[in-house]
């Protein structure tokens, strides 16, 4: 260890003053007389020069380099160094080298490499491996040199990293050389050369610790990282302010390669804020939007943009019918055997669950319903005017079986019973406004899942009639996660949105219910954008599971405030904090507080 004081310019001698007559001149008086620099003032005392660290201050300093790369690289390679998450000071030093003398090299070291698998195979020997794929990519490099398609260059790679305390530091520390691993980077310590390994990662432009590796111009390109820590598109819509450096987040989920979105937060966190001003944003650009409302969240915004908001009750004046066709010719899929498909899942939901008899009772009871009134698989009949409840409870009675009884006794009280009036009516509602809203708060508990399915499977049928850009949102969707069969068709409708010019949004609370189902994990990964919010510590390490976070990503999410989160589209991601204008925030706030104020002006 030694103590190495920072370089000063040489300070004028003060002589001292009498002790009776003179005050003894304070550090501002001296630099107003020129006798102390700025360099005096902002420089510490002492570096103190370990083994494997500097000591500069109250910070803890390691630098590394990079001593052995992979043999194949591809573009932004190294973003996952640049994005680490922690502060890093990451310096590439770029030498060019004169074309002529890298020529003689190459032809020197091919001579060479030529020579030694020549005097392999004279003495019976296999040549060695290393020696021919080095010989091979010196060839094609000479070729290029020689063509004038790749310039020749040294490279060298270093990262200093500070931390207040030395076990933090040593943690960092097996973390980046972990990740670089990963990469196949070989990494060291700059050991016994931490002051000029540090001095290299300064922005001054100099490689004191010069280990260099030889790349041409193709893999030389590949290690700037143009795409780190940025999510920014010529178009799309606003979503926020990247926390990394302050830029916008301006980006069209329909330019992926699915318009899924999945948002995960707890109580609280902003997600209801962030989806609203998704929504108004993208109606602005000819969006058409369909929501879901459990809690009546959305009903002052679908009024200030003219939308329709619908109650669905039991005294609701609009209708639904569960057994309505789409109407559509489509050669790939058989509509009427979908929809009893879909039928099998309402009733289930509705009814409970069903031995294999009752089952294949049910299918039959369908597909006689709707057989009775002139419906088959040719699509010039599923024009026709659809069977009612009423219709698969007659059919039920009919079979007189003790399953088909047990059935029609079941679906009975939706029939004639106390929930009458909801699901057994034929439609009178069709979607032509732009921005419609399926309010659901009303209804029981009990009856909340069957009508998000209902609602969702009217949405679908309306869907596929006519092509156009539409964002659905589904709120709070562990409603749906509950039972295996709604969660299967939620997740069957995000795995065929794409073909309709769809994006299916799915938020929810409950994260834990939403990911211990199979289909849970396959709707995250069918869907193209993540949104992680706020998380409660008992959900954070099934959330950093399912999402791959590091333990700083974790923190962030932990501790994010309202609004903030970290945003996944494709292979990026960014933190992300929501921003709204005065007039969005009036229409998108659900703080029971302003609610108020608001309301007395």
């Amino acid at each position: 260890m030694k103590l190495l004081a920072l370089p000063f310019k040489k300070k004028k001698v003060i002589p001292s003053p009498p002790a009776a007559t003179a005050a003894k001149p304070d550090a501002k008086e001296l630099f107003v007389q020129g006798l102390v620099t700025i360099q005096d003032v902002i420089a510490p005392e002492a570096i103190d020069v370990e083994f494997n660290h500097l000591k500069i201050g109250n910070y803890y300093i390691q630098t590394f380099f990079v001593a052995g790369y992979p043999r194949f690289v591809s573009a932004n390679w190294l973003s996952p160094l640049i994005n680490f998450n922690y502060s890093l000071d990451i310096s590439m030093h770029i030498f060019p080298v004169d074309g002529k003398t890298i020529m003689d090299e190459l032809r020197r070291k091919i001579t060479e490499m030529e020579a030694e698998i020549q005097s392999d195979l004279k003495r019976g020997r296999l040549p060695n491996i290393d020696t021919q794929v080095k010989l091979e990519d010196a060839r094609i490099l000479q070729e290029q040199l020689a063509k004038g398609e790749e310039r020749f260059f040294q490279f060298g790679l270093y990262l200093t990293i500070s931390s207040p305390s030395l076990e933090e530091l040593t943690t960092v520390s097996k973390q980046i050389q972990s990740m670089l691993g990963a990469l196949l980077i070989v990494s060291k310590k700059a050991s016994l050369q931490m002051e000029p390994g540090f001095k290299t990662t300064l922005p001054q432009g100099t490689d004191k610790l010069n280990v260099l590796r030889n790349m041409d111009t193709t893999s030389l390109a590949t290690t700037f990282p143009f795409t780190s820590s940025e999510l920014t598109q010529d178009i799309g819509i606003m979503y926020g302010i990247n926390e990394h450096n302050d830029s916008l987040v301006i980006f069209d989920r329909f330019s992926m390669e699915n318009a899924n979105m999945v948002i995960f937060a707890k109580s609280g966190s902003g997600k209801s804020y962030s989806v609203k001003l998704e929504c108004l944003r993208s109606l602005m650009f000819d969006t058409e939007i369909i929501i879901i409302d459990p809690e009546g969240e959305y009903k002052d915004m679908t009024a200030a943009v003219n939308g329709e908001y619908l109650d669905f009750t039991f005294n609701a004046a609009f209708k639904i019918n569960p057994f309505d066709l789409s109407a559509l010719y489509d050669p790939e899929e058989n509509e009427l055997g979908l929809k009893i498909i879909s039928l099998h899942t309402l009733m289930k939901i509705m009814l409970g669950q069903m031995s294999a008899n009752e089952e294949a009772v049910l299918d039959r009871a369908l597909v006689a319903a709707y057989q009775a009134k002139g419906i088959t698989p040719e699509p010039e009949t599923q024009k026709l005017q659809p069977p009612l409840m009423e219709d698969l409870y007659k059919q039920l009675i009919g079979m007189e079986s003790a399953d088909s009884l047990t059935l029609a006794n079941r679906l009975e009280k939706f029939i004639k019973g106390s929930f009458r009036g909801i699901f057994d009516q034929q439609s009178n509602l069709d979607i032509h406004n732009k921005f419609t809203v399926f309010g659901i708060k009303e209804m029981e508990d009990a009856l909340r899942p069957i009508a998000m399915f209902l609602i969702l499977d009217f949405i679908w049928t309306r869907i596929k009639k006519n092509l156009k850009k539409r964002i659905l949102v589904v709120d709070e969707a562990w409603y749906l996660m509950k039972y295996p069969e709604s969660a299967s068709f939620l997740f069957s409708m995000a795995k065929r949105a794409r073909k309709y010019f769809l994006g299916v949004t799915t938020i929810t609370q409950d994260v834990s219910d939403f990911l211990t189902t199979d289909q849970g994990k396959a709707i995250v990964t069918n869907s193209s954008i993540q949104f992680l919010m706020k998380q409660s510590p008992a959900a954070i390490d099934q959330v950093a599971k399912t999402f791959y976070l590091s333990e700083g990503e974790k923190r962030l999410l932990m501790s994010s405030e309202i609004g903030e989160g970290i945003f996944f589209a494709g292979q990026n991601h960014v933190a992300l904090r929501v921003v709204a204008s005065k007039e969005e925030h009036v229409l998108v706030t659900t703080n029971p507080q302003e609610k108020i104020r608001q309301a007395q002006g």
